[in-house]
């Protein structure tokens, strides 16, 4: 014989109970059900808002009759589905459960308080009146059943609200219960008695419980416990994208995962059935034919190390220290007896070598209890100083790694710690058990979800997240955008995935837990969203939604974005940027920004603040890092000048040079910005100071294309017809260089700690006198490469070549995870 137990959702309205009886009856008639029910969905928790409402003095009549008109109607649809259905019997058990819980909640009312004796038996009539109907149903179907009282057989010890059964004398009793499979047996879940005979109640998930003593009771060849869900999964379904469905777990597996917080099984329901050796099989009601997942003494051999992640949140730990724990015999166990006389459970232990202190964690719900206890109980040691005062932190979880394999295998400590530190998670308190079948962790609870999926990633996973927030939607990081669309077959391919949960320009924030499709039109919403740009803000969404690998991007130009970026790595974000007025700015905040990335283990990009997508920054720090000295820098650093010199060269006025590249998209909105030299000055100081040249913006020497003051403070358009006052001027610079064979370029160079911009004429032997059309070009002469120099070129001008090499840098970000491995 076989037990089914099915609550929550399966027993939520007359086509679930219908479904139930399916599965029931078919397993009944290969093997014979025991089935246990839950009460309806929604009816316990009504049940026990009802007594709050009466003990506190509310009105709790209006939630009386929503519970009323719950379970009448699930009888009255049952009627209109079934013919035979025995609705006037079923009906009159329910207004006869009823009417006792209205007189009980009148006296809950008077008292004002629910007394835990009357407190079990109202909490019960669910499931009192789930059997009633479902044996309707069964009597209908001419399917002969009977309900089992577990009043009767089941004999449990303890608060009345959350007993534990006493297997061996509960069988005792079953000895008149048909188990030949001739009756379908059914029986109330979460319910049994005292010694006095009294109902009391199983606690939580104690209909899970029931199911697993009424199988250790009748010897059951297998306990079927059916969920909405498709088995036991790695790690929560809810929280874990991608979390695996297992197919297996020994006992032990399932009652580590489910002491630390899994949600499927309660450790109580683990007891009975591991210890009368009943496989214990959790299917899915809603998908019947999925296989489900078996608990047994069999182990998987699919998954043989690492079988899961679980949390138990809402955690306190204690510690209780002092030189009085240090060689004196007998205090630990004062310290847990203590807690055991209050009957407060402690879910994980650890203490120091030194002897000197012990700590343990409990459920926050019993955490003011247990400190006035232990201060009781150690009053005169407290006050003798042989204890330090007990210290409780509260607000803390503990997550668990599980596997019985983990014996086995190596490095999996080192792994779990990887990937909290990863998660930028700090370890409070840390144990292993013996068998070495699980290792915990105490961290922060605003930080347990987060770190589950760092963990999850990379132990179970071979996809790389990265979680994108950008801020500037103009030319490049609309491209930008376009790119990471375009892109998204290819990087799952590879198992990358990237998503843009937030959107920001200079007025508004737009953020989408689910990431922002970017297949759509995503400026209508960016436009409609409520709120502005803040560094707290994206904290707070990232931790909210438990983000692993957030990453920051700023496509702007602006100063006040560029000083935040300390702020922003501090919260934990990578950063990514073409902006070149962070790393321009003081010589103090570049080494800060350093120092932080550094710091907090976050990376700090730019790689498009020189050269748009070539690959200059980073080729220039493995030189560096590889111990190359620089001797000498030279290049041609701006696609809009490389493209303005070369239409000089090609007999062009500077006015129509420029008029071109303006035309082109070459040059900022405002050409003077370019033609003013300062946009290379800064690329020439990143470059500068990546060789550790310690300089600021004003050290370096700046030949402008235009003279000082030159239409300063006119509009582009005037500026613009002003401009060909100086093609004469020009035009004699470009006609002498050419008499000595020679081109004019835009060059910026380093030589020692000397930085500078200017205009020269260069020969045709040098390779940046070929450089024109909007490409880049660099010259580094260094210790590895002389006499000829190291040569780096292509177009560095443009939306889509920037944003190419702010998509690779995002990509960056990415290896971090992979090093946990």
């Amino acid at each position: 014989m076989k037990v089914l137990k099915f609550g929550g959702s399966s027993l939520a309205d007359a086509p679930r109970y219908l479904r139930v009886n399916d599965i029931s009856t078919a397993t009944h008639q290969t093997d014979g059900a025991a089935v246990v029910l839950s009460a309806p969905k929604g009816v316990t928790n009504a049940l026990s808002l009802l007594c709050e409402q009466a003990a506190a003095g509310e009105d709790f009549h209006p939630l009386f009759e929503k519970l009323t008109s719950t379970v009448t109607g699930i009888a009255d649809a049952l009627n209109e589905e079934l013919s035979g259905f025995a609705h006037a019997h079923v009906i009159d058990f329910i207004n006869a459960q009823l009417r006792v819980l209205n007189q009980h909640l009148d006296g809950i009312k008077l008292l004002g308080v629910a007394p835990d004796n009357i407190a079990a038996g109202i909490l019960s009539i669910g499931e009192y009146i789930s059997v009633t109907l479902f044996s309707g149903i069964l009597t209908a179907k001419g399917v002969k059943n009977r309900i089992i009282d577990p009043v009767t057989y089941i004999l449990a010890e303890g608060e009345y609200l959350d007993s534990i059964a006493d297997v061996s004398l509960s069988k005792a009793r079953f000895t008149d219960v048909p188990i030949d499979g001739s009756e379908l047996l059914i029986m109330p879940g979460f319910v049994a008695a005292n010694e006095a005979g009294e109902k009391v109640t199983l606690g939580r998930n104690g209909s899970d419980y029931s199911a697993a003593i009424l199988a250790a009771c009748i010897d059951a060849s297998c306990c079927e416990i059916w969920t909405d869900v498709d088995g036991v999964y790695n790690a929560d379904p809810n929280q874990v994208e991608g979390a695996v469905l297992l197919d297996k777990l020994t006992y032990q597996e399932a009652m580590e995962l489910s002491y630390f917080g899994a949600k499927v099984l309660h450790p109580k329901t683990i007891g009975p059935i591991a210890q009368h050796h009943i496989p214990c099989l959790i299917r899915n009601t809603l998908n019947p034919a999925a296989p489900g997942t078996l608990i047994s003494n069999e182990a998987s051999e699919k998954w043989t190390s690492v079988k899961g992640i679980s949390q138990l949140e809402n955690v306190t730990m204690f510690n209780v220290a002092g030189p009085g724990l240090k060689g004196m015999v007998g205090m630990a166990s004062r310290v847990f007896e203590v807690m055991s006389n209050a009957n407060i459970s402690i879910s994980l232990i650890t203490q120091s070598s030194s002897e000197y202190s012990i700590s343990f964690c409990i459920q926050s719900k019993d955490a003011d209890r247990a400190l006035s206890l232990l201060e009781d109980a150690f009053a005169l040691e407290l006050q003798n100083q042989l204890l330090d005062p007990i210290e409780v932190r509260h607000d803390l979880a503990i997550v668990t790694l599980v596997g019985d394999g983990m014996r086995h295998a190596k490095g999996l400590a080192a792994r779990f710690f990887n990937s909290l530190a990863q998660a930028r998670v700090n370890n409070v308190a840390i144990a292993q058990g013996s068998s070495e079948r699980s290792i915990s962790t105490v961290i922060e609870n605003k930080r347990a979800k987060k770190a589950v999926k760092v963990i999850h990633q990379n132990f179970f996973s071979d996809r790389h997240t990265i979680d994108v927030f950008l801020v500037g939607c103009g030319n490049v990081g609309t491209e930008l955008l376009s790119q990471i669309a375009k892109q998204q077959p290819a990087l799952l391919n590879r198992n990358i995935q990237v998503r843009v949960y937030g959107i920001a320009n200079s007025r508004k924030l737009l953020l989408n837990s689910q990431g922002i499709d970017l297949n759509q039109d995503w400026k209508p919403a960016l436009d409609a969203a409520s709120e502005g740009l803040s560094v707290e803000r994206l904290h707070q969404f990232a931790n909210d939604n438990s983000l692993v690998n957030p990453v920051i991007v700023d496509c702007t130009s602006h100063d006040a974005i560029a000083q935040q970026y300390v702020d922003m790595m501090e919260n934990g974000f990578h950063v990514v940027t073409p902006n070149k007025k962070a790393n321009t700015s003081s010589l103090a905040y570049y080494r800060k920004l350093k120092k932080t990335a550094l710091s907090t283990n976050r990376q700090y990009l730019y790689e498009t603040t020189v050269g748009a997508g070539l690959p200059v920054i980073d080729n220039l720090q493995k030189l560096f890092s590889a111990g190359d000295v620089l001797h000498r820098f030279e290049g041609i650093l701006s696609g809009s000048l490389s493209y303005v010199f070369g239409k000089l060269e090609e007999g062009m006025s500077l006015s129509q040079a420029t008029g071109s590249a303006k035309d082109n998209g070459y040059t900022e909105p405002d050409p003077r910005d370019d033609l003013s030299g300062m946009d290379v000055a800064r690329k020439l100081l990143i470059m500068a100071r990546e060789a550790d040249l310690e300089l600021e913006l004003s050290d370096i020497e700046i030949e402008s294309v235009l003279p000082a003051g030159f239409a300063e403070d006119c509009s582009i358009d005037e500026f613009m017809t002003q401009l060909p006052e100086l093609d004469a001027e020009f035009a004699k610079r470009v006609d002498a260089a050419k008499a000595e064979g020679k081109v004019l370029r835009y060059i910026g160079s380093i030589e020692g700690d000397k930085c500078k911009v200017t205009i020269e004429a260069v020969p045709a032997s040098n390779p940046l006198s070929q450089v024109k059309d909007g490409e880049n070009a660099l010259a580094i002469n260094s210790d590895y490469y002389q006499p000829i120099p190291y040569v780096i070129r292509g177009y560095g001008a443009g939306g889509t070549v920037t944003a190419a090499g702010v998509f690779a840098d995002i990509l960056r970000t990415m290896p971090w995870k992979q090093m946990a491995h």
